[in-house]
């Protein structure tokens, strides 16, 4: 049997699931909820499909290369809201708490990290 490679867009799984997951907080008051359907969905991965291998791809903080090059690249994009950049740092405790592989590039997206591992 072929060995399995996962690769997650840790972004875009952190947004769907704190746009998905409404009013998950602890008792400080603090957003919980992307947190908790990310941790959710990677361990759904890891018990269903058994990956040998798995690489979890951030967007890197501030321009990409895109914007760079195009000023309108994403340009009427809301900001990513204030409660999911306090969840961040946590789901990247995560990834390595899971001894998982993480990456993060400046000046790239998940997405360009993805394809380049893909290839």
């Amino acid at each position: 049997m072929a060995a399995k490679l996962f690769l997650i867009d840790a972004h875009a799984l952190c947004y769907r699931s704190f746009f998905a997951i409404k009013d998950l907080s602890t008792s400080k008051g603090r957003q919980t909820n992307a947190v908790y359907g990310f941790v959710n969905t990677l361990r759904k991965i890891l018990r269903e499909y058994q990956p040998q291998y798995m690489a979890v791809c951030f967007d890197s903080p501030g321009k990409t290369h895109r914007q760079e090059k195009f000023n309108a690249y994403k340009v009427q994009r809301p900001v990513m809201p204030r409660d999911l950049i306090d969840q961040m740092p946590v789901i990247k405790d995560v990834v390595t708490a899971y001894n998982l592989a993480l990456f993060e590039s400046p000046g790239f997206e998940a997405d360009d990290i993805i394809a380049t591992i893909a290839r």
